[in-house]
């Protein structure tokens, strides 16, 4: 025991440590600190040390607070190093030092009452938790906020009881012994600390643990005694305002279910709408944290009550009048947005023929909203060149912003009708029109006072597009005829030329003001703005698409107008371009196409040699790379209705052209962004043309070999897999070719093995990745053959070597194919595709299972334990699922001799011993969903008890298998 004079040679190294970690030291020195502090938080010896620092008074309160977490971490992950009887005194030991702390250092507070209800939840014989606890901590003022901090805490460490070594059925049952059983005697005593501090100040901490126990306390029982009237009150003090707000949208939430809660709102809904003056107060006092909190409030009111305001709209009309009210006087933007899922959630109701009276009572706040909306779209007022003045956070947010404004734009238009919002947005623009650009004061180019009253209405149109039907005949007439007719300033024509793309599917109906839009994109690309170029090739792209039909016949002056901007676009410009011309070649009759894709593509491929004769350094060969595009472009775009038996013109003209790429490929293959956009384009072929390709296969097949060979990129793999997938219908492909195509799956597996015969998974996860999808393709459209192959063995190894990765997307490939070709062990096969599943497939699964079976339920325990990522658990879990269901008892003796590699301290005899007795009584009734649960819960208390950070482990040491060798 320290003496509480000074420090004790005990905790003496532990407060050096804590120095060196704030002083002005180097790195190496921290480091050694670090490690240090770590590894006494694991030891044994921690318990001793930690309430001695606790107990001394001269420990510093940095030290306390260091050694309250340090007991947290203990408690939580470290209680088996303490005998059992022990805990006990561990429990009065936290209490005293409770009652020590309760007027000190509010950090070191929370941590022990952490520690002290992490305890509760694991000392199984303490039944009387609450009643001990008030009688130690709820004797005075002081000790009653440690009271207070507990109750709050306990809720909450309870919830994430799967922290602790406890098993479902231990948690189940101490959940409610704790939490449930208490309800009521917390309720009280709530209530009894209310009604004992009437007049005081609100107590932030009292509001905090009702919040904590909303989920065991009926909101009714709350709402039904004092503790509703201290919450509410708590909204006018600054110190409770936050905690008040969360509490009562807590409750909200509560009574969601309005049926059954229908008294609970009958108290509340009046006591909220009182609150509706204080929105205006908040904003005229210039206080936005308070007008936050009001707007939370009725908006979270509103989506908890949604149901009731749809089916009452008469009695709840007033909230949603409120809502608007919030987003209304929101000036500065601050805090809109906590409405707009309100709008959404309401919206989806009021859209229903069953709430059509709900929809005609509250139309007009819809239609108030887009108004509202529409003002806050403006942009704000700052100088001609630059509305932000330099502030680019904050044009990026207003961007962000104003997006989801449009959302709630096209939930206005679902309720009150796409004319009255285009009605309303128009109207703006007529308003400006008469205001600024008529009569002798015309606005100069590029010089439009106060634009941003017409580019705010103009945004608002193109947000609302998406909602406006093809045959819209009232409004947009007018507002097609006046945009063309805008004065110039840069964001208006940006705007406009924007608003001109969303609608071309009306366009496309409307072919009289075809002409005149076209022109005024076009006229775009000429214009001194990036930005307005940019938005002409979005808008030409769209036009396009949707208006092909009705350009057939200009495809001449398109390539005209193609060749002559093309050089000068940017790339990305040029590629919404090159979709849109892409698209008229599509929707050109099937015996003039050839000739169209020939007019458009030949340039293209000219210039791209060009660039490949010239492309000498690595800025040339990635513009060399970009442009390559255009061609898929193409490839994705134009691909046509073809009878069959008959020629396919694109084929036709692809075969041409797939030399070509094979030269650049050849030249190029030491480059990865070229290969990567060849491989794109060989892909996009094959998903457009399918079987049509089977001419220009075997080139491709063998031009995919030989660069895979020569550069060891993935994306030949990537491609490889597309093949497998087109060319696996048997129904369209004869049984030679899907032998030449399984042959060419052999070819690239053989590679890839001579591969890693020289390099590590790890220095090659890209290409790990494209391999196991290329192999979950094979194992989907060649099962059979690749199963009962020679390649099984050294792809479960180069699988095996694989896991040791610990990135997220190879090692979800390699899980999936492991999950995919074990499902083939059993009876039945995984595919419909396959009526059944031959004995001898079903053999060498099993024997490949109990083959491999320990080196994989190792490597893959190991992983979830030290370095998978989040996002491979399920895949994990599904493999170790696989292999339960094939060999059971052999699995559970892997699990056993896997637990036993583990690090000496790291899991108690005791703790293996449990988690292996649930698992053996799961797999005993083939529970494979407590399997998979029981498998995540003690990895991941495993995780964060033993792995940190800084943790220079990253897997169990002694599993062997980990080095791939293939020989032919």
């Amino acid at each position: 025991m320290a003496s509480p004079n000074g420090p004790s040679d005990q905790f003496a190294p532990v407060l050096a440590a804590l120095a060196t970690m704030q002083g002005n030291v180097d790195r190496e020195q921290k480091y050694q600190a670090t490690q240090f502090l770590e590894h006494f938080q694991k030891s044994p010896e921690a318990w001793t040390v930690v309430h001695a620092i606790l107990q001394s008074e001269n420990a510093g309160v940095e030290a306390q607070l260091f050694a309250a977490t340090t007991l947290k971490g203990k408690i939580t992950y470290d209680i088996h190093q303490l005998p059992r009887d022990a805990l006990v005194d561990l429990r009065n030991s936290l209490l005293s030092l409770l009652v020590s702390y309760r007027s000190g250092s509010r950090p070191i507070r929370t941590q022990l009452c952490v520690c002290l209800a992490s305890l509760a939840l694991q000392l199984l014989e303490w039944k009387d938790v609450i009643s001990l606890v008030v009688s130690t901590l709820g004797n005075d003022v002081e000790s009653s906020v440690c009271l207070l901090e507990f109750l709050k805490i306990l809720p909450e460490e309870v919830t994430e009881g799967r922290k602790v070594s406890l098993t479902e059925e231990e948690l189940e049952t101490r959940s409610r012994e704790l939490l449930t059983d208490n309800a009521a005697e917390v309720l009280r005593l709530l209530v009894q600390y209310a009604q004992s501090t009437a007049g005081s100040p609100p107590n932030p901490a009292l509001i905090s643990c009702v919040n904590s126990w909303l989920r065991e306390i009926p909101v009714l029982d709350i709402i039904g005694t004092q503790l509703i009237d201290v919450i509410i009150s708590a909204l006018s003090s600054d110190a409770a305002l936050d905690p008040a707000v969360e509490c009562l949208c807590n409750i909200f939430r509560e009574t969601r279910e309005v049926d059954a809660s229908q008294e609970s709102i009958q108290i509340l809904y009046p006591r909220v709408m009182n609150l509706r003056p204080n929105i205006r107060k908040a904003v005229e006092a210039d206080d936005l944290e308070t007008f936050r909190g009001y707007t939370r409030i009725f908006a979270e009111a509103g989506e908890a009550w949604v149901v009731l305001i749809a089916r009452m709209p008469a009695d709840f009309r007033e909230l949603v009048s409120a809502i608007a009210e919030c987003a209304a006087l929101d000036a500065e933007r601050d805090v809109i947005s906590l409405t707009f899922n309100f709008w959404y959630e309401l919206k989806n109701y009021l859209v229903l023929e069953k709430y059509i009276e709900a929809r005609v009572k509250i139309a007009d706040i819809y239609s108030q909203l887009v108004d509202i909306m529409i003002r806050h779209l403006h942009y704000p007022k700052g100088s001609e060149a630059d509305p932000f003045d330099g502030d680019r956070e904050a044009e990026e947010k207003f961007r962000e912003f104003r997006h989801s404004m449009g959302d709630v734009l096209k939930d206005c238009c679902e309720v009150i009708g796409s004319a009255a919002c285009l009605g309303k947005a128009y109207a703006e623009i007529q308003t400006w029109m008469q205001r600024y650009a008529t009569g002798p004061q015309k606005p100069v180019s590029g010089q439009v006072e106060n634009w941003q009253s017409l580019e705010a209405p103009l945004f608002s149109l193109r947000a609302m597009g998406r909602m406006i039907p093809a045959d819209e005949e009232q409004v947009l007439p007018q507002i097609m005829t006046s945009l063309v007719q805008l004065p110039e300033h840069d964001k208006v024509r940006f705007a406009a030329t924007l608003v001109l793309g969303r609608y071309t599917e009306w366009t496309s109906k409307h072919p009289t003001y075809l002409e005149p839009q076209l022109n005024y994109i076009t006229r775009g690309f000429e214009h001194n703005s990036k930005d307005v170029a940019r938005a002409a090739a979005m808008a030409l792209k769209f036009f396009c698409q949707d208006c092909g039909k009705l350009l057939v016949d200009h495809v001449g002056q398109l390539h005209s107008f193609y060749e002559q901007v093309a050089g000068d676009l940017p790339i990305a410009s040029l590629y919404e371009v090159t979709d849109g011309v892409a698209h008229v070649v599509a929707a050109q009759p099937l015996d003039k196409i050839y000739d169209a894709l020939r007019l458009f593509c030949e340039p293209i491929a000219k210039r791209l040699m060009e660039k490949a004769n010239s492309a000498n350094d690595d800025k040339a060969k990635c513009e060399l790379a970009d442009y390559i595009q255009l061609l898929t472009i193409f490839v994705q775009v134009v691909h046509p209705h073809v009878p069959p038996g008959t020629l396919n013109p694109m084929i036709r003209f692809w075969s041409g052209l797939v030399p070509v790429l094979g030269t650049i490929l050849d030249n190029f293959v030491d480059f990865s962004p070229v290969c990567e956009r060849v491989s794109r384009c060989y892909r996009t072929m094959l998903v457009s043309y399918r079987t049509d390709m089977l001419p220009l296969l075997p080139q491709l097949a063998e031009k995919l070999v030989t660069c895979f060979q020569k550069s060891h990129q993935g994306c030949f793999l990537w491609v490889t897999g597309a093949v497998i997938r087109e060319f696996a219908d048997e129904e369209l492909v004869d049984e030679a070719t899907r032998a030449s195509v399984y042959q060419f799956l052999e070819q690239q597996c053989l590679n890839m093995f001579r591969l890693l015969n020289t390099k590590a998974a790890t220095e090659i996860p890209d290409v790990i990745e494209d391999f196991f999808r290329l192999l979950v393709d094979g194992v989907m459209f060649h099962p059979y053959k690749l199963i009962l192959s020679n390649l099984l063995q050294p792809i479960f190894e180069a699988s095996l070597h694989s896991l040791s990765l610990e990135q997220v997307d190879p090692l979800v490939a390699v899980l999936q194919f492991l999950r995919d070709v074990l499902a083939y062990g059993r009876s039945s096969p995984p595919t419909s595709a396959y009526p059944d599943n031959p004995k001898e497939v079903q053999e060498a699964v099993k024997a490949m299972a109990l083959s491999k079976g320990e080196l994989i339920t190792q490597k893959i325990l190991s992983g979830l334990m030290y370095s998978f990522p989040r996002d491979c658990v399920p895949d994990s879990s599904g493999v170790l699922l696989a292999l339960v269901e094939l060999c059971p008892e052999p699995w559970l003796q892997w699990m056993k001799q896997t637990l036993e590699l583990l690090p000496a301290g790291s899991i108690s005899p005791a703790e293996a011993q449990k988690f292996l007795t649930t698992l053996e009584g799961a797999v005993s009734t083939r529970d494979f969903k407590k399997i998979r649960y029981s498998l995540q819960d003690f990895t991941n208390w495993y995780r964060r008890k033993n792995v940190t950070p800084r943790t220079a482990v990253t897997g169990i040491e002694g599993i062997e298998g980990s080095r791939f060798s293939f020989s032919e």
